[in-house]
């Protein structure tokens, strides 16, 4: 029982309904920004002299990006950046101590806090104002519908993060990818299971879940033991060590 004499359960889920409510807030201007400069490139796309081939392109942005999940999950969002005093290497140290390593590991102390599920506009927003002008040296069909394909992507990405630590769909496909996230999220699986939408370049990479973990994930479809808000770390644990 809680301090005020409710069920632990009931008070968690309550409070997972209010940092879902932040976490979509937090998503909707992302969404909407990038949802329409793709709706636009597609539709210009499609009068050009190729739009299937602009629709081509914009689908191959799809595995593209599982490859950029995974490289940006376990080489940024899951990499140390120490701080440098040498003067030419000061500048983008520190900034990757200071803007990189709080990112995630944030996220992994507290897997439900709304704030910490997904980024905001302003986080990629400097990258896209350069990559989106850029891909317009190349023909409109090939490389900036590629780029809006990849966008998209990211943006599926998001959603299905959210949803993986919010919900429980009864979906085959999720009920996978939600016991390989949540893995993840645990102390004997923080250092493999990179990939959050497909675990495939885990595979090629060769750092997928060993096969006892995997043979028990596609049977239960997510790990059980998450408790109470201020205990997530610990439960996430408890999950691992029942694997």
């Amino acid at each position: 029982m809680s301090s005020d004499g409710r069920p632990i359960n009931n008070s968690f889920r309550s409070y997972k309904r209010q940092q879902a409510a932040i976490s979509r807030r937090r998503l909707y201007p992302v969404t909407a920004f990038y949802t329409a400069y793709s709706i636009i490139l597609l539709v210009l796309a499609w009068r050009t002299a190729h739009p299937y081939l602009a629709v081509v392109f914009f689908l191959a942005g799809i595995p593209v990006w599982t490859l950029v999940e995974y490289v940006t999950h376990r080489y940024i969002l899951h990499g140390r950046f120490k701080a440098s005093q040498v003067w030419y290497k000061k500048w983008y140290k520190n900034f990757a101590h200071q803007r990189l390593d709080p990112l995630h590991w944030e996220h992994h102390e507290r897997p439900t806090d709304g704030l910490h599920i997904n980024g905001v506009l302003k986080d990629l927003l400097p990258l896209f104002v350069v990559a989106a002008p850029l891909s317009f040296i190349f023909p409109f069909y090939t490389t900036p519908m590629l780029l809006a394909g990849v966008i998209q992507s990211y943006l599926a990405e998001e959603w299905i993060h959210h949803c993986l630590h919010f919900y429980n769909f009864r979906n085959r496909y999720f009920r996978h990818i939600k016991g390989y996230h949540l893995y993840h999220h645990s102390s004997r699986g923080m250092e493999r299971g990179y990939g959050i939408t497909c675990g495939f370049w885990d595979v090629i990479f060769k750092t997928r879940f060993p096969d006892s973990v995997q043979a028990r994930l596609s049977s239960r479809g997510k790990p059980s033991g998450l408790t109470a808000p201020n205990n997530q770390s610990e439960s996430l644990n408890v999950a691992a060590r029942r694997f």
